[in-house]
Parts: C-alpha cells; sequence; structure tokens
C-alpha cells in the first residue's frame, strides 16, 4: 500500500525509562504516534485516561477481547493490558508509524501475526540503577519494587528474540539511538521508492 507505516514494538523492564524516551521520540519526529493501550489497572497521579491509557474495568476488558478488538493482549501483574486493532492499522493506513510500547508476551502476539513490524528492547545500564529508578518514584512498596525486580529480570531474559537493543544510561544518547532507528527504516529502499516516485520517474526519464 502507497504510503504504508511502519509498526515498532518497544519493550522495557519496569524502571529502564521507556516511556520517557518515547515521549520525547513524539514530540521530535514527525509522522509517529504511540497506540493508547487499554488497561485494567488504577490510574497514577498525573495520568490521563485516553492519553497515557485507556482505563476500563475487568468486565468491559474481556468483553472487548470476546469481539476481538485487541491486535495483542496480556496480563501482567495482576492487570490486563491490551492494544486496539483498529487504532493501529488506520494509523498505518494513514502513512504514520505506530509505536507499541509492550510487554515480551506482546511482542511475541504481534511478530507472529505481523512479522514485518521491527522490534527494540531497551536495557537498564545495571541491576542496581535498575532498583533505584524504581525506589524513585515514591509509588510503590517494598514488596511491589521486589515483585517488579523479579518481573524485570524474566522480562530483559527475552531480549533476544527483539531486533535493536538500546541501553538507557544517558538519555540524551538512548533517545538518538533510539531516533536513528525510526529514521533509518524510513529510507528504506521500498518507503523510499513509494515517497520519490516522482523524483525518480522524472531523474529517469
Amino acid at each position: 500500500m502507497m504510503n504504508q507505516g511502519k509498526l515498532y514494538i518497544i519493550s522495557a523492564p519496569s524502571g529502564a525509562g521507556k516511556t520517557s524516551l518515547v515521549k520525547r521520540l513524539l514530540a521530535e519526529v514527525e509522522q509517529l504516534s504511540v497506540s493508547v493501550s487499554h488497561t485494567t489497572r488504577p490510574m497514577r497521579p498525573g495520568e490521563v485516561n485516553g492519553s497515557d491509557y485507556f482505563f476500563v474495568s475487568v468486565d468491559s476488558f474481556k468483553a472487548m477481547i470476546a469481539q476481538r478488538a485487541f491486535l495483542e493482549y496480556a496480563q501482567v501483574f495482576d492487570n490486563f493490558y491490551g492494544t486496539s486493532q483498529q487504532a493501529v492499522e488506520d494509523n498505518l493506513k494513514n502513512g504514520i508509524d505506530v509505536i507499541l510500547e509492550i510487554d515480551w508476551q506482546g511482542a511475541q502476539q504481534i511478530r507472529d501475526m505481523l512479522p514485518e513490524c521491527w522490534s527494540i528492547f531497551i536495557l537498564p545500564p545495571s541491576i542496581e540503577v535498575l532498583q533505584q529508578r524504581l525506589q524513585g518514584r515514591g509509588q510503590d512498596s517494598q514488596e511491589i519494587i521486589a515483585r517488579r525486580m523479579a518481573d524485570a529480570v524474566t522480562e530483559m531474559s527475552h531480549h533476544d528474540e527483539f531486533d535493536y537493543l538500546l541501553v538507557n544510561d544517558d538519555f540524551n544518547q538512548a533517545l538518538i539511538e533510539l531516533k536513528s532507528i525510526i529514521l533509518a527504516n524510513r529510507l528504506q529502499k521500498e518507503r523510499q521508492q513509494q515517497k520519490l516516485g516522482s523524483l525518480l520517474k522524472n531523474l529517469l526519464g
């Protein structure tokens, strides 16, 4: 399809800085959007329904599963997360690159359905820094932090399933690297041939 957007999966353990990096990436790169997931988890301070997530009840989420409304969904901790298939497809058809911020389980589902997507995994610089970041949030109990740390190790064990690996030690450097992946893929021959059709026709006579 002409001007078809590209689908990107970005995964990371909790505390690796994925959300902050994606937020800056969206501010600096045009024709790029992030899919807003549905979740059954409670809203955190500062979050906005419809912007950070679509916050729904467990019953509503299960109804959407029955309606096959999700491109992928998974249970993380005690909550459900899912990606709306229609919203992603609409953006891609309009030539907008779409980012899915999902865990390794969701990434596996997406790769099985859409093997042409690109996947990126973000790592912390050390396990100690990861724990410091989780504690620095000041939102979770020590029990929850310990649980998140255990799950982070499980999450990171799936890093070899991804196409790109980034380390978020220096935020600005990680942002440059993340941006370079998006921009380089836009210069691929197939996408450029679509975009530059008139120029190529003129140049080649």
